[in-house]
């Protein structure tokens, strides 16, 4: 499940069921990188901004000196480089001879301004944390790469929910950067109809709790976060798979209640609701035409977040100059919006694009 903690949260109900899976045969390395005096598009400024980051694999050059192998992969609202490490994902492109096999990629997970390890509100300044957007997540992405990682082109650049979103900024912004892009579970517009309300129900739940008390809370919000946790459960639910996987009320409010106890401890309301705002001003959609990369753009049918009744994904994505839009059909093994990190929905088609953009 995955939009990342908002990813595993959105699809807690349909994967919690699943079964275990070994873990990847390589084991991952993690790093940091300090960007000083990082300027948000706010005009604010971090003195000092930590880009945490997660890799599988070690980088290859060319005779020029350029990494060949380098693949980014950009996690959800809320979640962090790891959530890339569950089964559902490592265990199928991960491993040996899997699509990323980390002999072949050298694999970046990065964690996004205000989300795992990388510099957020709860480490210190709370509501006086600079208001970061997606473009400041992205320019930030750019500087780990280039100045951090010193890779100056990606094989693949593959994002899921927030990160689907943060691919298209990238291939607008850095239209050169990437061989390919493969954007899954988002649209390339404006945050707005209920996408937008469920959002805006979110933070207002959290801002009204008497305990929150402008960001300076003593303790956590919990009546405003429980409403927010509610919303973000919903918003990730399938209801065929649902069904599927709590038939009974006492399967459903079992798995609600163990899903309370197992999120609650660990959240902050600050660095929540900044995860959530910071979509406030995405709308790639008037610049499409400027990604000129090969993309393969994958949404499910049964996605609450991204409904395709609205009709937006197959007038888009017209207008990609090399792209190409696959809608998942709703089944008992898609997972609503958390499809996107069930690599046997779509790994077959990932395999095909990665071939279809190889060098020559």
């Amino acid at each position: 499940m995955s939009m990342c903690r908002l990813t595993l949260v959105l699809a807690a109900l349909a994967a919690f069921a699943s079964p275990a899976m070994a873990a990847p045969a390589v084991a991952p390395k993690e790093g940091d990188f300090v960007v000083r005096d990082f300027k948000f598009r706010s005009g604010e400024v971090l003195s000092e901004l930590r880009l945490h980051y997660t890799t599988f694999g070690e980088p290859r050059r060319d005779a020029s000196g350029r990494v060949t192998n380098a693949v980014m992969v950009l996690h959800g609202t809320g979640g962090t480089g790891k959530q890339f490490l569950s089964p559902q994902f490592a265990d199928e492109l991960l491993v040996p001879g899997g699509l990323l096999d980390p002999a072949k990629y050298y694999v970046i997970l990065p964690d996004g301004i205000g989300h795992g390890k990388s510099s957020k509100p709860s480490d210190g300044l709370r509501a006086r944390f600079p208001q970061y957007d997606y473009d400041d997540m992205v320019a930030a992405q750019h500087l780990l790469l280039t100045q951090g990682l010193k890779v100056d082109r990606l094989r693949l650049l593959m994002g899921t929910s927030m990160g689907c979103m943060h691919g298209f900024v990238w291939g607008e912004t850095y239209p050169d950067f990437a061989d390919a892009l493969a954007p899954f579970a988002c649209l390339p517009n404006e945050i707005a109809g209920r996408n937008r309300i469920w959002r805006k129900l979110l933070i207002d739940a959290v801002k009204q709790d008497p305990a929150w008390k402008g960001g300076d809370y003593v303790a956590q919000p919990k009546e405003g976060l429980r409403t927010a946790l509610g919303l973000l459960l919903v918003a990730g639910l399938s209801p065929l798979p649902t069904q599927v996987a709590a038939p009974t009320r006492e399967t459903a409010d079992k798995a609600v209640d163990d899903y309370f106890a197992a999120r609650m401890p660990a959240l902050d309301a600050n660095d929540l609701i900044y995860q959530v705002a910071a979509s406030r001003t995405y709308d790639p959609s008037p610049r499409l035409e400027a990604i000129t990369a090969p993309v393969l753009w994958i949404n499910s049918a049964d996605d609450f977040i991204n409904p395709p009744e609205l009709g937006i994904a197959e007038v888009q994505a017209k207008r990609l100059k090399n792209g190409s839009f696959v809608l998942l059909p709703t089944s008992e093994k898609t997972k609503g919006h958390g499809s996107h990190t069930w690599t046997v929905l779509w790994k077959d088609r990932l395999a095909a694009f990665l071939k279809a953009t190889e060098r020559p």
